[in-house]
């Protein structure tokens, strides 16, 4: 079954609400006090927020997302004198999968319900955060969505104890999702970036992290991080970051430093996370890379 034969919906019922509690603990491998509490969802839902389930031709939730009506970190003192919506923008929470429904569409359908919601509050901008090692993630959010990042923040939520962040911190990227602009549509269409010269993911860019591979197969980061000086470079991340951290978690941690040091500095130089490419080499290799472009600004 694909994600055409999802049903997308608002929450309403309680019992969807407890299946939503039940999702974020197959979706996470979640401890019971991590999960966001049906309490809280009835609240978001009736209050400007949104609570989306999929649901498959049964009824079973197998996705959900949720999100709430946010400010900017300098919007209370321009709040006194707003009188439009660039102050605000829709704050995306979760969003997470049942494991046996992974990879087939259900995330692309529920962000593009929610870009739906945000549009019809008069918003323009979707924010989340997500970690930047997390190559399915990526490929969801920046190639296929056509969000953009220009923000690093370290250890955001501290240690984390779920299945999939234990023992990695919590770094991730502040995702922007413009979502009534060309780039995004384009994105949504399936379009190339503007960023990229015309071709894909960015070809012409330069890596600015080479790899090497290790005696056990697997690619170890260079031992220093610099901010890229090309007008479009690419930066490596690991193919699957949960199987190295399940093989070798000093090597995913490695991994985590590098980035961190790569992305601060890069962003600290105007660069803009603007594409995500993840390829199959001739040698049957994955190998996944962000794009990044120096001076992006969004345009309508």
């Amino acid at each position: 079954m694909n994600s055409s034969t999802l049903k997308i919906a608002r929450l309403e019922a309680i019992d969807d609400f407890r299946a939503c509690e039940e999702l974020q603990r197959a979706a996470w491998g979640m401890d019971a006090g991590d999960v966001v509490p049906l309490h809280l969802l009835v609240t978001f839902q009736k209050n400007g927020g949104l609570v989306l389930g999929a649901f498959d031709a049964d009824g079973a939730m197998v996705g959900t997302l949720f999100g709430f009506l946010g400010v900017e970190d300098d919007a209370p003192d321009r709040l006194k004198h707003c009188s439009h919506m660039r102050a605000f923008k829709h704050c995306s929470h979760m969003m997470g999968v049942r494991p046996d429904w992974r990879g087939r569409g259900v995330g692309y359908r529920l962000k593009l319900a929610q870009r739906e919601h945000a549009l019809a509050q008069g918003l323009d901008r979707v924010t989340w955060t997500f970690d930047p090692l997390e190559s399915l993630n990526a490929s969801l959010n920046v190639r296929k969505l056509g969000a953009v990042c220009r923000t690093y923040i370290r250890d955001l939520y501290g240690a984390m104890s779920d299945e999939r962040n234990a023992g990695l911190g919590s770094d991730r990227f502040r995702l922007d999702w413009w979502i009534g602009t060309r780039h995004v549509a384009e994105r949504l269409a399936g379009a190339e970036p503007r960023g990229s010269h015309d071709r894909p993911a960015g070809r012409d860019a330069v890596v600015v992290n080479p790899t090497n591979v290790g005696p056990d197969g697997r690619r170890r980061p260079p031992a220093t991080a610099a901010a890229p000086t090309a007008p479009l470079a690419r930066v490596e991340i690991p193919a699957d970051i949960q199987a190295m951290k399940g093989a070798d978690l000093a090597l995913a941690r490695a991994w985590r430093a590098h980035v961190r040091e790569l992305f601060e500095a890069a962003f600290a130089a105007g660069y803009t996370v603007v594409d995500f490419v993840s390829e199959v080499s001739t040698t049957g290799e994955r190998r996944s890379f962000y794009v990044l472009q120096q001076g992006f600004e969004v345009t309508k």
